[in-house]
């Protein structure tokens, strides 16, 4: 079945680089990003894990953990590491789970049930599928999803921009409108009475049409040092 906005994230043992884990103990009352690949090695890839080991402490300072994916075996990720610090600059610290069984992928329905239970012979092609990114709240629950083609590059600055706009609307009642970025106006949602707003927003806001009221962004998403 596949996973929507608001459905329980699947838990899961699996070994991962730094050990291992159950999936929902390691999130435990933080964010997570949970971002898979299609298989090690592989050029668009190798970009992508170095730039989100340079953002990755933009993440931390959110209470946001990150994990990576790949039906490669631990070992393959291990390896790996070296040529992306190479080739980026970027060191891999966080977890890359190892996933060569196909047990992860398939319970994300990135593979279907019928792909088989090993790893050992697939290309990436016949992986390209597992090339999502999905973002979980510390109620275990999935706030967004992203997926790419294995010829994009994913856009990791776009995932944190949205990792501040799902905390900022967690916890205000308001939605955040085309390109937002941290600091930026927001909007108060249609569910706040002109009454509500006024002891929520006692400063004001800007009415632009009856349903579209622009107020300038609450205090921002909780920082960690």
């Amino acid at each position: 079945m596949a996973l929507r906005i608001n459905d329980k994230a699947p838990d899961f043992e699996a070994e991962t680089t730094q050990g291992r884990i159950k999936f929902h103990d390691w999130i435990g009352d933080s964010y997570a990003i949970l971002f898979s690949h299609p298989k090690d090695f592989t050029p668009v890839c190798t970009t992508e894990l170095g730039y989100l080991a340079k953002l990755e402490p933009e993440f931390r300072k959110r209470h946001v953990k990150v994990i990576g994916l790949s039906v490669d075996p631990v070992t393959d990720h291990e390896r790996w590491r070296g040529d992306i610090k190479e080739v980026t600059g970027g060191d891999v610290q966080y977890p890359m789970i190892g996933d060569s069984d196909l047990n992860v992928a398939k319970l994300y329905d990135m593979l279907p049930g019928d792909a088989g239970d090993t790893s050992q012979g697939r290309t990436a092609a016949t992986n390209a599928t597992v090339r999502t990114v999905f973002i979980i709240g510390p109620d275990k629950l999935i706030k967004a999803t992203l997926q790419y083609p294995m010829s994009s590059g994913r856009n990791f600055d776009e995932v944190l921009r949205l990792v501040d706009s799902i905390q900022l609307t967690a916890q205000h009642k308001v939605a955040t409108p085309v390109n937002w970025k941290n600091g930026e106006d927001v909007i108060i949602v249609p569910a706040v009475s002109d009454e509500e707003a006024k002891t929520r927003f006692p400063g004001g806001w800007k009415t632009v049409k009856s349903y579209l009221r622009i107020v300038p962004q609450p205090k921002a998403p909780p920082r960690e040092g």
